[in-house]
């Protein structure tokens, strides 16, 4: 039997079955007297399962090299990685993925609580790390760190490239605004994204037209960085900004 659907850039791209108000239609030309019709089947773009699965096991790393790191530790490492993953996701059908990947998560926090918890009771365990917080009664948070959550993210549906536009017609106002960057992309920026073959180092996800893009110093320059191609790299704003704000908790070897 035929596999429905297929995979492509992470993405799985499947026909559902539906009744007359959600199908979509074939093309029609009234100037031919040729109307359009329906076809009872609906095209849903969703993430697809093997990287779901990936993701899974990226999260479940971090928990597991964190096992005796302090939460704040924790939550500085996980919120780039879910921000990225759901950046990545979010113009397409990924409502219901994004909902069930913060359960997953949640359980994978209690079974990191129960590791550490040794002698406590549970109940007081769990209170030491979940509180009332912007996610209700179980908000994984410290004083200054709360935990991102996949469903915070907004579904943000792409907007298709003009049929005749092309990134060498000289449009850069039109380019500019789906980058979200400048006109034209900076040489040093254009290097970097060639290098790390247009994926963020730090959530480890593809940078899509929508991203900002910043330029990062691997090794803080306050720490003894330099600025240098090997101590730079391009990172999605919002990757940027959390390793900034988090950049003491880590030991600089220099």
């Amino acid at each position: 039997m035929e596999k429905a659907g297929f995979d492509f850039l992470g993405f799985n791209i499947r026909s559902y079955p539906v009744g007359k108000y959600h199908s979509g239609k074939t093309g029609g030309n009234p100037n031919k007297g040729q109307k359009s019709r329906l076809i009872g089947f609906k095209t849903l773009i969703k993430p697809s399962k093997k990287k779901i699965l990936a993701h899974h096991e990226a999260i479940k790393e971090v928990i597991k090299a964190h096992k005796k790191a302090p939460q704040a530790a924790l939550i500085a490492r996980l919120n780039p990685i879910i921000r990225g993953w759901c950046n990545y996701y979010r113009t397409v059908a990924s409502k219901e993925t994004f909902s069930s990947e913060d359960l997953i998560l949640w359980n994978m926090l209690r079974a990191w609580t129960i590791s550490r918890k040794k002698k406590t009771p549970l109940t007081d365990a769990l209170r030491k790390y979940f509180s009332h917080g912007k996610h209700g009664f179980w908000t994984f948070q410290t004083r200054d760190y709360v935990l991102y959550h996949h469903a915070e993210t907004k579904i943000k549906r792409h907007q298709l490239v003009k049929p005749e536009a092309s990134p060498y017609d000289g449009n850069w106002t039109y380019w500019s605004k789906r980058r979200g960057t400048y006109t034209g992309t900076p040489t040093r920026v254009a290097k970097l994204l060639k290098k790390q073959k247009g994926i963020c180092p730090q959530c480890k996800q593809h940078f899509t037209p929508e991203d900002l893009i910043e330029v990062d110093h691997i090794i803080p320059k306050s720490k003894g960085g330099l600025d240098t191609y090997n101590n730079l790299q391009a990172l999605h704003r919002h990757c940027h900004e959390a390793k900034s704000k988090n950049d003491y908790l880590y030991d600089w070897h220099l």
